[in-house]
């Protein structure tokens, strides 16, 4: 059996179906990690309907509790074919977030799979059940047309993604030996355009913070004390402007990478944004000055103010507020600390004369900043694989514009690291009306296909791969 003909056996799959009936099944467990009635349906998803997909293909396959209450189950699955071969670790997440129900448009709903077009409807679809769903087909095409994978496999599933994976590290660092493999090839994501396969290889990391002036208790009437009481959300409004300027530049330098490395710049020059016709339009004069739109959004640092309160915004009155309270993240790249942004913050804001602006980061919403060299062996081997199964290349981007916990796998369990996604960002994920496109889940599933078939020939273009060194045991 030959690789055409894999593919070929990929195409039929989704095409006959098959593949939209699984991923139909899955849309409708309502598997949403941010509800606590919804706990069973964590397990549901897991036990009874991933374990017996993966099961008929030769998978062992373990749940095991989340070592954090609040988190959810895991599912590890291996099939270890021969210990001298190498050793593929692959992720993804089985919950989604709220269903929104009542905020879909007329005719569809979260938990039904709904084809319009190109567009498929229904919860997960994008974020992430059809994203690994890719890939499980994928891995069935390959033993389905050769009889064997060629390499081993493993797969974790976890189920808490959604409220930021809690005891996802954990269980990666207590789980070392049964995890350690040789790469992670994994899904999740959006491509740069819906035209544009796409390779991504870390993510930027994210810091929560807030900034809060609070003057007084009590608000005063703005007639009588209007002109003689300080207004924290004037001085908050100043403060933040000492840190970014009016036109999204981050002004305080530790804030910022010292550089964007040549490898990542070369690697960006052929990654620019692809909005979509639904999506907003780039605003050309946004951001750092003198960067591509490609270098500001996954190459460089960002201060965004998330929200800003001050007084009753629902219900105005004529006072002057007590207090301001601005929440704010900063998303950022390998090549900064951020353990050294909120000092850096609190010296240049008391430079510019605001000592009364408290800084604090937040306790949730981080997320470590992680990337694979672009031109690390994986990657390239990757990028033919793609370009061969396709005829055109992959867009290779060193870092994710977003956040995904890549830093389990990148650093508790030392591995390069290579994302291919099967969504787009005009998704509409984590709203109503999430919607993956059949057209890019089809030509997903050739790429993968095509990537775990390649690596089961056993002709790794690089020794550098170390093929066989870790994890087939």
């Amino acid at each position: 059996m030959s690789r055409a003909e894999a593919l070929a056996r990929a195409r039929a799959h989704f095409d006959s179906g098959a593949f939209l009936t699984d991923l139909a099944r899955r849309v409708a467990i309502r598997s949403e990690s941010q509800v606590a009635a919804s706990r069973p349906h964590l397990h549901a998803y897991l036990a009874g309907e991933i374990v017996p997909a993966l099961a008929a293909l030769g998978f062992r396959c373990t749940t095991e509790d989340n070592p954090v209450p609040a988190g959810g189950p895991f599912l590890l699955a291996e099939r270890i074919e021969d210990a001298g071969l190498p050793t593929v670790l692959s992720y993804g997440h089985g919950d989604v977030v709220r269903g929104l129900e009542d905020e879909w448009s007329a005719g569809l709903s979260p938990w039904s799979l709904t084809p319009e077009g190109d567009r498929l409807y229904g919860r997960g679809v994008a974020d992430n059940k059809g994203q690994h769903s890719v890939n499980i087909a994928a891995l069935g095409a390959v033993l389905g047309c050769r009889g064997r994978l060629g390499f081993n496999a493993k797969l974790l599933l976890e189920t808490s993604e959604e409220i930021g994976s809690p005891g996802l590290r954990a269980y990666c660092a207590a789980n070392r030996e049964r995890l350690a493999a040789d790469v992670l090839i994994a899904s999740d994501g959006p491509r740069l355009g819906p035209q544009r396969p796409t390779l991504f290889l870390g993510a930027r990391g994210a810091l929560n913070l807030t900034l809060s002036v609070a003057l007084r208790q009590g608000a005063h009437h703005s007639g009588n004390w209007g002109g003689l009481l300080a207004n924290p959300g004037i001085i908050l409004a100043h403060a933040l402007a000492v840190l970014v300027s009016s036109r999204g530049a981050v002004l305080v330098p530790a804030l910022k990478p010292r550089a964007i490395p040549e490898a990542v710049r070369a690697a960006l020059a052929d990654c620019a944004p692809e909005p979509t016709a639904d999506g907003p339009a780039v605003d050309p004069d946004w951001g750092e000055p003198g960067l591509s739109p490609a270098e500001k959004v996954f190459g460089w640092n960002t201060f965004e103010v998330l929200a800003f309160k001050t007084g009753n915004p629902d219900h105005p009155v004529n006072a002057i507020p007590p207090t301001a309270i601005a929440h704010c993240q900063i998303r950022y790249t390998v090549d900064s600390d951020p353990a050294a942004f909120v000092p850096a913050i609190r010296r240049h804001l008391d430079v510019h004369g605001f000592p009364m602006v408290e800084v604090a980061a937040s306790e949730t919403g981080f997320f470590t900043a992680t990337r694979l060299a672009p031109d690390h062996p994986w990657v390239t081997w990757a990028a033919r694989s793609v370009a061969a199964t396709l005829g055109r290349p992959p867009a290779i981007l060193p870092s994710l514009g977003g956040s995904l916990p890549n830093e389990c796998f990148a650093e508790v369990l030392d591995l390069p690291t290579i994302w291919v996604p099967h969504s787009y960002a005009g998704c509409g994920q984590h709203g109503p009306d999430e919607h993956g496109l059949a057209s890019v889940l089809r030509e997903g599933l050739e790429i993968m296909t095509g990537l775990f078939w390649d690596l089961g020939e056993g002709r790794l273009a690089d020794p550098r791969l170390g093929a066989g060194r870790r994890g087939g045991r």
